[in-house]
């Protein structure tokens, strides 16, 4: 394979068009280059410790350091969920964690496990890799659908309670908003998928075209991605609803306000 290298000068020009974002936000006025110029530093940041942290990895060969990033990886997930919802109620952060973490490590273990077929089950160069994409797309249908239920259940709370009198189960009380979360957190995958190979190269397809491998392997392992996400969207989104459900009308099945902040 014949590889490009990027140096430091490619970098810096590349950098250009934060400045072009940067200096078009001030122009029109739009109060957002302070926010994009302080994104694009902690990217540069991040993903330079990242790159030494995987080369570290690498050559230890051990599962250990893998599952202690994964984890760490999983917990801001779950922190970034919980962050991007208006509305909040006590152990919020508990929740889009678990559902953060069930989603992506049940899916990526079929992936890595079944279909891959990753030996050692370890490998950190397919294990990582596929674990934080699952990570980085199902946080946006866990915090969007966590942030539909939340709201339609507080704006039509009387409707709920309504129902929890006249001998609603729990289930049958959230049908509603449960369904209507779902929904709202499955958008931007179905979008996604809508358009892959039309409108859009998706970002695994494009760069394992660029590194050589052959544009019908490249396709293969897309689709992979594709649906292995669409997936991940839906236990996640299911998953922090359902968590989100438990806690909010509790044991005695009555909707409790008080736990809200």
């Amino acid at each position: 394979m014949n590889i490009i290298a990027l140096g430091p000068k490619d970098l810096l020009i590349a950098s250009g068009f934060i400045f072009l974002a940067g200096g078009l936000s001030l122009a029109l006025k739009l109060g957002i280059a302070r926010r994009l110029f302080i994104a694009a530093l902690r990217t540069v940041i991040q993903l330079t410790l990242l790159g030494f942290l995987l080369e570290g990895i690498f050559k230890l060969d051990s599962p250990l350091p893998v599952l202690l990033l994964l984890l760490f990886m999983t917990l801001v997930a779950g922190r970034e969920a919980a962050a991007r919802t208006k509305k909040r109620y006590a152990y919020l952060f508990l929740d889009t964690t678990l559902a953060m973490g069930i989603s992506a490590f049940f899916v990526g273990a079929i992936v890595t496990q079944v279909v891959i077929g990753v030996k050692p089950w370890y490998h950190p160069q397919y294990v990582i890799p596929l674990l934080g994409m699952i990570l980085g797309n199902a946080l946006n249908g866990v915090s969007l659908a966590l942030d539909s239920f939340l709201e339609y259940v507080l704006s039509r709370r009387e409707e709920i309670e309504l129902a929890l009198v006249y001998g609603a189960e729990r289930l049958e009380a959230l049908r509603r908003p449960f369904r209507h979360a779902v929904r709202r957190g499955l958008i931007p995958i179905i979008n996604a998928m809508s358009v892959a190979g039309i409108v859009s190269l998706p970002g695994m397809m494009t760069g394992q075209i660029l590194a050589g491998t052959p544009p019908l392997q490249a396709v293969a392992y897309q689709i992979l991605v594709m649906f292995m996400l669409a997936g991940a969207y839906a236990l996640g989104a299911i998953g922090v609803v359902f968590l989100a459900g438990r806690k909010i009308l509790g044991k005695e099945l009555r909707l409790r306000r008080e736990i809200f902040s």
